[in-house]
């Protein structure tokens, strides 16, 4: 962002960043994008693998679909989802580790 950038462009800028940080705001989104990793994944694995429920897994691949995070591919009946960008998985991680060094001394935020 440059110094000349005007203010209603820095705004849109930063509501859509913060778009973007509300969808990763859930323990299971991130626990997806986590999971899908550099392959693509249907429903049903993302449900086995993560023991949580079809249509909680749905609701959250709906978020991170219209947060362009994953991508999603159709074979015949069968739907497929991946990320987006391979550097989500980085992001991912660096929440984690960031929340790692902040909570040294305690266990929560809260």
């Amino acid at each position: 962002m440059s110094q000349d950038e005007p203010d209603k462009m820095k705004a849109g800028r930063y509501f859509n960043a913060a778009q973007l940080a509300k969808s990763l705001a859930d323990k299971n989104r991130l626990r997806i994008l986590e999971c899908l990793g550099n392959e693509k994944q249907s429903v049903s694995a993302l449900v086995e693998k993560l023991d949580l429920s079809q249509p909680l897994v749905s609701h959250h691949l709906r978020e991170l679909k219209r947060t362009c995070l994953v991508q999603v591919e159709r074979k015949g009946p069968f739907v497929y989802y991946q990320l987006a960008d391979p550097k989500i998985l980085d992001l991912v991680k660096t929440l984690n580790s960031m929340s790692d060094t902040l909570l040294k001394s305690r266990m929560y935020f809260f």
